[in-house]
């Protein structure tokens, strides 16, 4: 069978065959993808074959478009860019920091000095911290300051101007040529660890992110302590010009039965029953029960919850720094605010720019890109997403980004990724999850980030180069595929 498939493949038609034979099932016995048999040629563009994780048996083929196959484009060089990494061509009005702007129709995300940006970056730009990944770092880099000038250089020369959440902020302000950096604050997550103590530091039902019923607790009087104390933290950054702006928090669980949930598990005495209640009273006009609720009630009421939240947390924003953007509380939940219009209409009118965590779709999908932009009025930036590559040597079980063969196809995916997000002309950034693997072998970080491939280097710090080189290729063509697209060609 083996003899059989190479034969295959150096005559063309594998392409036909893998729907004649059970080629998924041999590659789940060997638990790996192997590169002659991975990707195919489907007219113009690659075929990917992907699984969802480690342990699952079904790979099946996608479609990965790359910019070197797309009829009509070609590559050249993208306009020189200035310290922020913002191309230096045309020019709009400087403010001295951040903004955004929409011209001719597309949204841009404009630098100090007035020029276009997009936020190429990559999340947590920070060394590990397990005892494997210090030896490494010691041995590579000596020091902080070694580190983040040898990456930043790294990062720049393979088109990425920025870092996104969870990076050594400290060490990139530091630096002679900084990135443009971004800033999470945790003002839900710290009270959560604090709102445990009064049921004895255990849930009787707790969602995947470990809030009581899935429930942020946006009505508890005590939350806006941690409100004014977690935000209060970036007043240190409010003159920085290189910050783009602030997250809070990180995929809070924005419900779609926020209402019932209230209602039917709070105790009456809590703050949280007690607003839903007044809530549903004044909408109904009478003293309502949970069968007079509808589906346009549920939905009108994640708005209030949700906008309950948005003004406490953008008031102390602005309280604390007005010069820089706010770029929301990184929206994740496909089935819920992903594709609730009133979620995002609320977000529109608090949010600079709609932060968004991208799983469970091998590429981005444009009516529902329309969606986020038409219902919020304002831009996205895609704050996580990832594929792992089965040839890294790590278990990749765990995680929700796609398992992909080899490091090629991980770059074929993020070109692909990248085209279709540029499509939209709502898309004014991207943070690849995340800057390293894991370190398996330790197990204080949280299960979903002990075993797997999401790193553009490995644990020992070795970059992933076919990765990077396709991530150069199309990083470095940003603004020609723009302009490339918006032509209609």
């Amino acid at each position: 069978m083996k003899s059989k498939l190479k034969t295959l493949v150096r005559t063309g038609f594998l392409a036909i065959m893998l729907l004649e034979f059970s080629v998924v099932e041999m590659l789940h016995a060997q638990n790996a993808a192997p590169e002659n048999i991975s990707v195919f040629s489907t007219g113009d563009y690659h075929e990917v074959m992907a699984r969802k994780n480690a342990e699952d048996s079904v790979w099946k083929g996608y479609t990965a478009k790359t910019i070197d196959k797309m009829k009509g484009f070609h590559s050249s060089k993208d306009p020189k860019p200035n310290a922020y990494g913002s191309w230096i061509s045309f020019k709009t009005k400087a403010t001295g920091f951040f903004r955004t702007e929409k011209i001719n129709s597309r949204w841009w995300i404009i630098d100090p000095e007035g020029y276009p940006f997009i936020h190429k970056g990559v999340a947590v730009l920070s060394p590990g911290t397990s005892k494997n990944q210090e030896k490494a770092f010691n041995s590579k880099y000596k020091n902080r300051e070694n580190w983040i000038s040898a990456e930043s250089k790294f990062l720049k020369q393979n088109g990425f101007n920025g870092s996104g959440a969870w990076s050594n902020v400290d060490a990139i302000r530091e630096s002679k040529k900084p990135l443009v950096y971004t800033v999470i604050v945790s003002p839900m997550g710290a009270y959560k660890s604090q709102h445990l103590k009064k049921f004895s530091g255990r849930y009787e039902e707790a969602g995947w992110q470990g809030f009581r019923y899935d429930l942020a607790m946006v009505f508890d009087p005590e939350f806006d302590q941690f409100v004014e104390r977690e935000i209060s933290k970036i007043q240190k950054y409010k003159d920085d010009k290189y910050l783009l702006g602030y997250f809070t928090d990180n995929e809070l669980p924005w419900v779609d039965d926020a209402l019932d949930r209230h209602l039917k598990k709070l105790g009456k005495e809590e703050a949280g029953y007690i607003a839903a209640k007044k809530w549903l009273d004044k909408r109904k006009n009478k003293n309502a029960s949970i069968e007079d609720i509808t589906d346009e009630d549920r939905q009108e009421f994640t708005g209030f919850y949700f906008e309950t939240y948005m003004k406490k947390v953008t008031a102390a924003i602005k309280r604390f720094d007005s010069n820089h953007m706010y770029l929301g509380c990184r929206f994740n939940q496909a089935q819920d605010e992903l594709d609730n219009p009133k979620i995002f209409e609320v977000a529109g009118k608090y949010m600079d720019v709609i932060s968004i965590n991208h799983y469970q779709k091998w590429e981005p999908e444009q009516p529902v890109l329309s969606n986020w932009i038409n219902w919020s009025g304002k831009p996205f930036i895609i704050t996580e997403f990832y594929t792992k590559g089965e040839d890294s040597g790590l278990p990749n079980k765990t995680g929700a980004g796609w398992n992909v063969p080899t490091q090629k196809e991980r770059g074929y995916f993020y070109q692909n990724f990248i085209i279709e997000l540029l499509k939209s002309k709502g898309c004014v950034g991207w943070h690849w999850f995340r800057y390293q693997d894991n370190d398996p072998e330790n197990l204080e970080t949280d299960y979903s980030n002990r075993d797997s491939n999401k790193g553009i280097l490995s644990s020992s710090y070795d970059y992933y180069m076919p990765l990077m080189e396709n991530m150069k290729t199309i990083n470095n063509n940003v603004y020609g595929l723009i302009q490339f697209l918006d032509s209609g060609r």
